[in-house]
């Protein structure tokens, strides 16, 4: 007698190999899923690394980029910063945009020239002053044992030494100063400070758990420094460099205006001390220093105000304390209290 008919034995006959070797359903679809959750996990981190455009940053960015782009393609425009065939101290006019010197150069003229030269000063004694604190710091806070110690060393020895009045004793008994030997000088001695705290967030990063892992793995240190270390300390670094800009600047227009500065070269500060030396303030001469004065005040403002902004992403107190003083306000203004935890959360 023949055996029932079943709906089971009608699947198992009609299942073809496609279905045979076909995968779960659930397992099939979560691997796209996994790679696209790690690939926007991946976004986020990039994303929460970034500063957002507030006011503040965007406030920053259009002064540090119209003085940047003011440097770059205004002396293309302009007459020779050293030509003295102009009438002598010519209040500004159609014809002298910001008028002339003593000597008869164009006060215009000088301060395109001068943004450019006080940038690149900036720009290559921050770079040096950025090189120098992550040799020092970075590898100490990582390496530890007798590599730190000696570092260490170094390091304290150069924060102990005042910056300033060592540049002057170096561009005193240095002949012929270039604009390239003075943002050296500035950025050797603006290393240390940045240096120390380089080194205690290393020393923080290397007892992480994803930096452990990397050295069971057997990663070499190298490898781990730039690929577990440097990333997370990118926010503090591009800080770092902001300040020691600001802080190169700064220097070389006051060793240029006590006549330290770079020789044959037009900078803010060399401006500053032809006017102090040509008695600009004595005749009335205000278009001769106030234009470098006021471009030194907007880039520094500038840089600061991006600076304020990078410090957000480092100090997540000061992330969350525009949301959290709206929330007060909204509290207020609605009669009620808020509770500072859920706030902070």
């Amino acid at each position: 007698m023949p055996e029932p008919h079943t709906a089971v034995d009608e699947a198992v006959v009609d299942r073809t190999p496609a279905d045979t070797f076909a995968a779960p359903i659930g397992i099939t679809s979560a691997v796209p899923d996994t790679g696209r959750a790690e690939a926007e996990a991946a976004k986020r981190g990039i994303r929460r690394r970034m500063p957002k455009l507030t006011l503040k940053l965007a406030s920053g960015l259009v002064l540090v980029v119209g003085i940047t782009l003011f440097g770059i393609i205004a002396p293309f425009f302009t007459q020779s910063p050293t030509f003295s065939g102009n009438p002598s101290l010519q209040p500004p006019s159609a014809d002298h945009w910001l008028g002339t010197t003593k000597l008869g150069y164009d006060v215009f003229a000088q301060l395109a020239q001068g943004t450019r030269g006080s940038l690149l000063i900036g720009i290559v004694a921050g770079s040096i002053a950025l090189v120098l604190s992550v040799l020092f710091g970075v590898l100490a806070g990582y390496l530890g044992n007798w590599s730190d110690e000696i570092l260490s060393l170094v390091t304290n020895i150069m924060l102990v030494i005042p910056g300033l009045p060592l540049v002057m004793v170096i561009a005193t008994y240095v002949p012929g100063r270039s604009w390239l030997l003075v943002a050296i000088v500035l950025g050797i001695t603006a290393w240390a400070g940045p240096a120390v705290v380089l080194r205690a967030q290393s020393r923080s990063l290397r007892a992480r758990e994803y930096v452990a892992a990397s050295r069971v793995a057997g990663e070499r240190a190298h490898r781990v420094i730039l690929v577990e270390i440097l990333p997370n300390l990118l926010p503090l670094l591009t800080a770092q460099f902001l300040f020691a800009i600001i802080f190169a600047i700064l220097g070389e227009a006051g060793l240029s205006y006590l006549g330290l500065g770079p020789t044959g070269s037009i900078t803010w500060g060399t401006m500053l001390n032809d006017a102090q030396t040509g008695q600009a303030i004595g005749t009335g001469a205000w278009w001769w220093f106030v234009p470098p004065g006021l471009m030194i005040a907007l880039l520094g403002a500038g840089l600061s105000l991006i600076n304020f902004s990078i410090d957000e992403i480092i100090n997540p107190k000061l992330r969350i304390a525009p949301e959290y003083t709206r929330r007060v306000r909204k509290a207020a203004r609605e009669g009620r209290g808020v509770a500072v935890e859920g706030s902070i959360a």
